[in-house]
């Protein structure tokens, strides 16, 4: 960057993320937005320390880091599998898995169903939470 020029500290690119992978993350990388960009229409772009997949709202993103890609996948319920790392609600109605991926055949099923299970939830009508009701108190009369 040159001298005097305005820059953005907050701006970062995909090439910027990806470009000290390994290898084999990085052929992980490749596959991992093939397959995702084959879903359909979508906003594919980096922010802060990730890769972030939208359609109206973020899917799921990717953080590259040393050792793996650390894939945050939003779903409707909480998933019980031997890649799911770290399970938590993050909404009323959606669960935040954390996925890390460090080959690029662990780029199939079932975390390519998952992704695409994610995508597909805006098409989805919402379920209706169950709310909470108060109860009413009884007052006796007199």
């Amino acid at each position: 960057m040159a001298e005097g020029e305005p820059h953005d500290c907050w701006t970062t690119t995909e090439a910027a993320l990806t470009r000290d992978l390994s290898p084999d993350l990085l052929d992980a990388w490749e596959r991992l937005r093939e397959t995702a960009a084959e879903f359909g229409e979508q906003r594919i772009y980096a922010s802060h320390n990730s890769i972030m997949f939208s359609r109206k709202a973020c899917y799921f993103f990717v953080r590259p880091r040393r050792s793996a890609l650390e894939l945050t996948i939003f779903l409707r319920r909480a998933l019980k599998a031997p890649q799911v790392r770290r399970v938590r609600q993050s909404s009323r109605t959606k669960f935040t898995h954390v996925v890390h991926v460090r080959h690029r055949d662990e780029v199939e099923a079932p975390i390519t169903e998952w992704l695409l299970e994610a995508y597909r939830l805006e098409d989805a009508p919402a379920k209706p939470t169950p709310t909470k009701r108060r109860r009413r108190r009884r007052t006796r009369r007199a």
